[in-house]
């Protein structure tokens, strides 16, 4: 989780990828990795204590001052194991508890867990290669946390698309990162930070939720895509019925003649 710290806020007005050299286009890519891996690993758990030592460094305030984020005395001044404890018990007020609100995707646009999203998102790590290992605790699939890593993940394929000079390779990647932010991220993540953002307590999740509506404002612009924010912040999201319980990634039995039916009562 350490090296999520390992970010440079990009230093660009809004504009095109492509229009870049390849070696700032390179720089580019690398920067805002590091900076949806510093927002992964804010909202995939609670804040580890070695997490938020590296995070309280001088090198790295710097760098999320620069990002524009302003703490307060909460954050800057409390010891750290009471910081610690102040942030898991926030973590899991607005995250895991009943009542709060969990950054996952299903959960956020059907108002249940593992839903549409969840499968289509399983679906898509499974075909580009991408596999979610266990950490300290289990998380859905279409957790905000791993989302934002994914999306960090093809830039990593980006920058090494970019360095052995494949661009049909790079536009490959940043293909998949523009249909993901359109299906996935874009529906939910602005309104969700927003969320975020008015309920926090501590100025730590206040000031991460801000810089993750930011990045996630510039990521759509950059990439150029226009979508809607169906999840608008909403405090309490109404469960849609459910009309069929089904897993694709199950076998279906075709010899009852319903697998077909199947497939489009859950589409």
């Amino acid at each position: 989780m350490l090296s999520a710290l390992a970010f440079e806020p990009p230093t660009r007005s809004v504009s095109p990828v492509l229009e870049l050299s390849p070696e700032d286009l390179r720089e580019e890519c690398a920067a805002r990795a590091g900076i949806y891996r510093l927002l992964s690993a804010v909202f995939v758990e609670e804040p580890s204590f070695a997490f938020l030592m590296a995070l309280r460094a001088e090198d790295s305030l710097a760098k999320l001052t620069e990002a524009g984020l302003s703490f307060d005395a909460d954050f800057l001044l409390a010891e750290t194991f009471q910081l610690a404890d102040a942030l898991a018990c926030e973590y899991t007020t607005m995250f895991a508890a009943s009542g709060g609100f969990p950054p996952v995707e299903s959960v956020r646009l059907t108002g249940r867990y593992q839903q549409e999203p969840y499968f289509a998102i399983k679906q898509t790590y499974r075909q580009l290669g991408f596999t979610l290992h266990k950490g300290r605790f289990t998380v859905f699939e279409d957790q905000l946390g791993v989302e934002l890593m994914f999306i960090a993940e093809l830039l990593d394929r980006c920058v090494a698309a970019l360095d052995s000079g494949d661009m049909a390779v790079f536009r490959r990647w940043e293909r998949e990162m523009k249909r993901f932010w359109t299906v996935h991220l874009g529906k939910w993540v602005r309104g969700y930070a927003r969320l975020v953002e008015r309920a926090a307590e501590h100025s730590f999740y206040r000031e991460m939720a801000r810089l993750l509506s930011a990045f996630a404002d510039e990521e759509i612009a950059l990439l150029r895509l226009r979508i809607e924010d169906t999840d608008q912040g909403k405090a309490v999201v109404p469960k849609r019925e459910v009309q069929v319980e089904f897993n694709p990634d199950e076998p279906v039995c075709n010899g009852c003649g319903g697998a077909d039916a199947l497939r489009e009562l859950r589409s």
